[in-house]
Parts: C-alpha cells; sequence; structure tokens
C-alpha cells in the first residue's frame, strides 16, 4: 500500500519563495522563560508601555502584542501538525478507502501547519519594521524635552526674574532648541509614513499568500473526500474493494504542483474598488504627486546635528529596547525552537514501500 508522507520530499524552493525570498525564522521561536499564553501575554504587554520615552510607548506596546499574536500562531501551527499526525494514525486500523484518504488529509493538514509557520516568519517582518518607527519615535523624544525645558526655564523667570540677562540667553537657546526639533519631527514624520507602508505590505502580502494556498489545500482536500465510498451497505455485505490508491496520490501531487508554482500574480481572489472608491483613491494619489514633483527640497534634511545633547540616533536607544526585548526569551527551550525544526518531525507513520 502506497504512503505518501511529505508533499515535498526535496523542498526545493517554490515560485512564490524565488520571487520573493523568504526572510530569517521569527525572532519569537527562541527559547522562553514565561509560558505560550496566559502570564506571560500579560507581562509583555503590561511592561511594555511602562518603559522608555512617552513618545514611544504606545507603540511599544503595539510592538509587544504583535509578539503574543505570534506566539499564538507558533502554538497553532505546532498543534496543526499533531492533529495531522494523529489522524493519520487513527486512519491505518480503518477500512482500506478510510485509511488511504485519513492519511492524505493527514499530509495536506500538516502543509497548512507548515505554511502557518512560514507566516510567522513573515510576519515577524512587518513587525520588526514596526519596532523601527519606535525606535526613531525615542530618539526624538530628547529633543521636545530640551524644549520644553527651556520654556519652562523662561516662563519661570519671566515670574521671578523678569529683568534677569538670562532671559535673552535662554530665548536664544529655545530658537535653536526650536529649529533642531523641527527637523527632528520631519525625520519622524517621513520615516514613520515610509516604514508604516513597509510594515503593512509585508503582513498583507504575507497574509495573501497565506490565505490563497490554504484555500488550494482545502480545494484537493474536497476531491480526496469523494474518493470514499459512503454507500450504506446492508448486515453481512462486503464493500468492494478499494481501487483510489492511484488517485488519491495524483491528487496529493497537483496539490504540492499547485502550491509550488503559485505565485502573487496568480492570486485567485482580488480586491475590487467600486467606481467611487477608485475615483476618490486616484484623486487622492494624482495630490500626492502633484505636490511631491513640486515639493520642497529635503536634501539637507539629514544632515547630522552638531548638539548631541538635543538628537539621539535610534541605534542608542537599542540596549534599553533590546533589554525588553530579551526579559521574555531567557533560557527556556521551546518546543518550536528545536534544532530538528518543524519540518523534521514525525507525521505520525512509518513508511512502507508500495506492494507491488
Amino acid at each position: 500500500m502506497h504512503r505518501t508522507y511529505s508533499m515535498r520530499a526535496s523542498r526545493a524552493p517554490t515560485a512564490s519563495q524565488i520571487q520573493n525570498p523568504p526572510p530569517p525564522p521569527s525572532s519569537t521561536k527562541s527559547g522562553r522563560f514565561f509560558g505560550r499564553g496566559g502570564l506571560g501575554h500579560a507581562l509583555r504587554r503590561n511592561a511594555a508601555g511602562a518603559f522608555g520615552p512617552d513618545l514611544a510607548k504606545k507603540l511599544s506596546q503595539l510592538v509587544k502584542m504583535e509578539k503574543n499574536v505570534m506566539r499564538s500562531l507558533e502554538m497553532v501551527a505546532k498543534e496543526r501538525m499533531e492533529v495531522a499526525q494523529q489522524l493519520s494514525i487513527w486512519g491505518e486500523a480503518c477500512d482500506e478507502d478510510v485509511s488511504d484518504v485519513t492519511d492524505k488529509l493527514g499530509v495536506l493538514l500538516y502543509e497548512i501547519g507548515e505554511l502557518e509557520d512560514q507566516y510567522v516568519d513573515r510576519y515577524d517582518q512587518y513587525r520588526v519594521t514596526m519596532k523601527s518607527i519606535r525606535n526613531i519615535e525615542a530618539s526624538v523624544q530628547p529633543s521636545r524635552d530640551r524644549k520644553q525645558k527651556i520654556t519652562d526655564q523662561i516662563a519661570q523667570l519671566k515670574y521671578k526674574e523678569p529683568n534677569s540677562p538670562r532671559i535673552v540667553v535662554l530665548e536664544q537657546e529655545l530658537v535653536r532648541a526650536e529649529a533642531e526639533s523641527l527637523v527632528a519631527e520631519a525625520q519622524l514624520s517621513n520615516i514613520t509614513r515610509e516604514k508604516i507602508k513597509a510594515a503593512y505590505t509585508y503582513q498583507f502580502d504575507a497574509l495573501r499568500e497565506h490565505c490563497e494556498k490554504v484555500a488550494i489545500i482545502a480545494g484537493f482536500g474536497k476531491h480526496l473526500l469523494e474518493l470514499i465510498d459512503d454507500t450504506p451497505v446492508t448486515p453481512g455485505e462486503t464493500r468492494a474493494a478499494y481501487d483510489g490508491y492511484e488517485a488519491s496520490k495524483a491528487i496529493i501531487q497537483d496539490c504540492e504542483d499547485s502550491l509550488t508554482s503559485w505565485i502573487t500574480s496568480n492570486a485567485a481572489v482580488s480586491a475590487k474598488l467600486s467606481t467611487r472608491a477608485r475615483t476618490l483613491s486616484t484623486r487622492r494619489r494624482n495630490n500626492i504627486k502633484a505636490r511631491s514633483e513640486g515639493g520642497h527640497d529635503l536634501s539637507g534634511q539629514d544632515a547630522p546635528l552638531n548638539d548631541r545633547d538635543s538628537w539621539v540616533q535610534a541605534g542608542q536607544h537599542k540596549e534599553e529596547y533590546d533589554d525588553e526585548e530579551e526579559e521574555d526569551d531567557i533560557d527556556a527551550p521551546s518546543h518550536l525552537g528545536s534544532d530538528t525544526g518543524l519540518n523534521g518531525e514525525n507525521r505520525g507513520r512509518n513508511q512502507e514501500p508500495v506492494v507491488a
């Protein structure tokens, strides 16, 4: 009896992976100190907004919440693979048609679990890009604080010592601080727009590919179900011998071919705008294009600042946030971070040779 356990024995790159190379494994797959949910999720979410510059606290909390989402997705992928193995194990003791079809269904369900695991890796691209916005926000905070501090000092002096010569000095410092703050705020505005478009493009592209491939597997799974003879039999009657082994094998192979050759341009589902939405969106894009063509000269916008006290680069905040990331990734091994990886697991049955 022929058994097919892997839809991709050689694991050659698919057309989609060639067109869009996969990212490195998700950063959430390393060992962790806290559990996979509950307490660990709550601690990460609540602690994220308690530290760091005020400007970056809200986005820090979002980034931590997305880490919770990713770890939940990892758990779903792992448990779906275990379900696929168990379905294959249970079906082995059934009649031949049920045994063969459940084995092949297990292969498809296992493949969905692997697709979910790949989706987590691509989802991490989105999360890491959002973290870069958070780091920029953190670097802008010192310039805001400095400007506010000078403003408060001027107000205090005007109240206590209206004729103090230090007021003039502070007002000059305030002018410089405001100029530097304008540069920092412009950089933050530009980078935020660039990064948020990139981040959600990663997420929506990954989600689209994942959903399209799951839909493909679901379609071939229904073809497999047609191989089961569900005609009622009377007591003592024997069912006809099962002759669908080659058919089930061919269905699995067709499913593999469809998944391997899938690329974004072949997506079956497309988002079609109404005439009104398309007109309004086109008008908005044309307005943006017109403003950019007649825009301002920003060539000197990213020039380094001379006053290091009023501007802190994002990289200088890295250690602070790296420590925050590491607090929930300490030492404890994860079933998703083992050396064997998800693709190296036994799928529930030992392979049997084809009986001639």
